[in-house]
């Protein structure tokens, strides 16, 4: 079976559902396997003028070699003259900053399992070098059954073997003490640590609604920093002593001390009841589980896309042809740099087929096999008349 190139022609655009940092999403349906995805697409032009176009092809980078039950993985990448699109897992169970808005209210047992299938999902990031840098309850899904994916490595980082990351990055409100420090000028660098504090400001701000530390995105470094020595969190008293030891543990300023690993996360007498496995195959069922006579989401955006949009998706074709019949008549805004820095995205995009690579996967195993059953006979063949090495027996 060969597998061509995906392209906007193969899906069927069914309704706008999110607003990205500089992208829309909508639920798309493949036209020949009619499974379902969410597409999220951006604005060659805008991301050019606002300098986020590195951005885009990082996190087309990172993605096209993670796949995980608790990421939300990444399936095709193609892109034309006006946007560049990537296509991933649809989840409709909403975001749970959502569901905090909602005010829904979060079990002890809920928020735990949500840590524990966080934590997995941050090993494995580990394993790939990635520290994600941006983990909030805005970026993380749920499916319908209820379990947690991560998404949004739009800003996530690769960090090479014993090196540390010293660019700044992420929501303030989630950022971890030493990130602040780089700000101050001293630079000591960060690691992998960053999203395990991350991991606990959102567990505790899913449990009481609140967030421990008061901060906003125009809070100066310097001040932050002090509101870290300065406050110390409040632990509603209604919260088990194992949970809160384990935010403490989590919220906690030296780095050394933090808990910052899978393997750390697991040796505590909180998680000894845990089955891993089973948490890694979704079998334990959270306590919250997304209504799903509806779509978990804002529905401005549907509204948004049909009304305001100027460029709207579901009229691309047309505008698109449309643009090529008038090229003849060179009426292009573009000054010839920007026109550069658009040929160089088209040039330096990534087109990505999971199911492509998938199958170049099975080939080259099932070739593989082919060959070494192959050289096992011609082996056998040649052995049959062989005398046993007397070295072996020794």
């Amino acid at each position: 079976m060969l597998l061509i190139d995906v392209n906007f022609d193969h899906f069927q655009i069914l309704r706008a559902i999110g607003k990205g940092s500089f992208g829309k999403v909508c639920i798309v349906q493949k036209k020949d396997t009619k499974k379902m995805y969410a597409m999220k697409y951006m604005n060659k032009l805008k991301c050019v003028e606002r300098n986020e176009v590195r951005n885009v092809l990082k996190e087309l980078q990172i993605m096209q070699n993670l796949e995980h039950p608790f990421l939300v993985n990444f399936w095709y990448s193609f892109q034309d003259e006006e946007d560049m699109f990537m296509v991933v897992d649809l989840l409709l169970g909403g975001d749970l900053r959502y569901h905090l808005q909602q005010n829904v209210h979060f079990s002890e047992s809920t928020v735990k399992l949500y840590i524990c299938e966080l934590a997995l999902a941050l090993g494995y990031l580990r394993s790939k070098r990635i520290i994600h840098r941006d983990i909030k309850p805005d970026n993380i899904l749920l499916d319908e059954h209820g379990h947690v994916h991560l998404t949004d490595f739009n800003i996530a980082a690769i960090v090479k073997e014993d090196l540390k990351a010293t660019s700044i990055a992420g929501t303030k409100p989630y950022m971890a003490p030493e990130l602040f420090q780089s700000f101050e000028g001293s630079h000591p660098g960060y690691s992998f640590s960053v999203d395990w504090w991350s991991l606990g400001i959102t567990a505790y701000e899913l449990l009481r609604g609140q967030r421990p530390y008061v901060m906003r995105s125009s809070t100066p470094a310097n001040e932050i920093l002090q509101t870290f020595h300065k406050v110390h969190p409040s632990y509603p008293a209604a919260w088990s002593l194992e949970m809160k030891s384990l935010l403490r543990k989590l919220l906690c300023i030296d780095v050394q001390k933090r808990i910052s690993c899978l393997a750390e996360l697991q040796d505590l007498d909180y998680m000894s009841d845990v089955n891993w496995d089973a948490v890694l195959s979704k079998q334990l069922p959270p306590g919250f589980i997304p209504n799903r006579r509806r779509l978990n989401c804002d529905p401005t955006f549907e509204l948004e896309e049909m009304i305001l949009e100027s460029k709207p998706l579901h009229k691309k074709k047309k505008r698109l042809a449309r643009k090529t019949r008038d090229q003849g008549s060179d009426e292009s805004p573009q000054n010839g740099q920007l026109q550069q820095r658009l040929d160089n995205v088209q040039r330096d995009f990534i087109v990505f087929n999971r199911e492509k690579s998938r199958k170049a996967i099975v080939d080259s195993e099932t070739s593989e096999l082919s060959m070494s059953e192959k050289n096992k006979a011609i082996e056998d063949g040649q052995n049959n008349n062989v005398e046993p090495a007397a070295y072996l027996s020794g």
